[in-house]
């Protein structure tokens, strides 16, 4: 019986670091950048959304992407939309991945993964011809 429970506190133990162990080596979500890095600002009229891309290498390719619910919406004195956006992101789409953060409280830890090996499609808002004619 004695080895027993020292048997089971030997495999509590391994479970516990190994999956430590997991965590530590699980990349992590880089803070939403500042607007230097951004390229492009897209609506989104289906979910209401604001999608922020930007480029963390400063190449020109986006590599990080971040949704933000609209709350309203206007139009300015010169006919141009103004969108009143929450505080922080829904969700962030980094490294192949697109994390959820419900809470909408900004990356401190408790982000989860929804969708891994996953690339963002700017085409769904940008259509290949427009008025009939390529972009």
């Amino acid at each position: 019986m004695k080895s027993t429970v020292s048997a089971l506190l030997v495999l509590i133990f391994f479970t516990a670091t190994s999956s430590a162990t997991h965590a530590v080596t699980e990349p992590s979500l880089p803070v939403e950048p500042d607007e230097d890095s951004r390229l492009e600002e897209i609506y989104d009229h289906e979910a209401s959304m604001i999608m922020f891309l930007y480029s963390l290498k400063g190449d020109g390719n986006v590599d990080y992407v971040t949704g933000r619910k609209v709350v309203d919406n206007q139009r300015s004195v010169y006919g141009n939309p103004v969108y009143y956006v929450e505080p922080y992101p829904q969700f962030y789409w980094w490294n192949h991945a697109m994390w959820n953060d419900p809470e909408r409280d900004g990356v401190n830890g408790n982000e989860t993964l929804y969708a891994e090996n996953t690339e963002f499609d700017t085409s769904r808002y940008k259509p290949c011809l427009f008025n009939g004619q390529p972009c």
